[in-house]
């Protein structure tokens, strides 16, 4: 029997949240040592929901307090790890709303952010989550 050939993958289970400005950019980030930006999120622990680490995720890398009200279910997609080889990631993603009074501050392992116009070609410097699946799906939602 032939083995498929993502068998010898590990998986990484993350949500991730999705900031969208008035300019219609996206909030990217890049963790320190990297050179790939990708969304703000990480890994879920142990017991954890994909809602209660995207929120506990934002809290730690941009010092944002979200509560469910400022987060809405986008989808689920899989695609290779931008920083781990012979890696993918599942991945919970989130659109977000900064509550206000409220901004970004880089903490943790994140070492810059941007934003990602989506009315422009993207970058190859952006990860393969990103580019193979929320930017298009981004890009061909109606505008809110």
């Amino acid at each position: 029997m032939c083995a498929s050939p993502d068998s010898s993958l590990s998986t990484l289970y993350i949500a991730t949240a999705c900031f969208i400005n008035h300019a219609k950019a996206l909030l990217v980030v890049r963790k320190r040592g990297t050179t790939m930006w990708m969304l703000p999120g990480g890994k879920l622990d142990a017991g954890e929901t994909a809602q209660q680490a995207v929120i506990r995720e934002v809290g730690e890398e941009l010092q944002v307090s979200l509560s469910p009200n400022d987060i809405s279910f986008l989808g689920s997609f899989q695609a290779a790890a931008a920083n781990e080889p012979d890696t993918r990631v599942s991945a919970h993603v989130f659109r977000a709303r900064l509550p206000e009074g409220q901004q970004f501050s880089l903490a943790a392992e994140i070492e810059a952010c941007d934003w990602l116009s989506l009315s422009k070609p993207t970058p190859p410097s952006v990860a393969p989550l990103l580019r193979e699946h929320i930017i298009p799906m981004l890009q061909a939602a109606p505008s809110h």
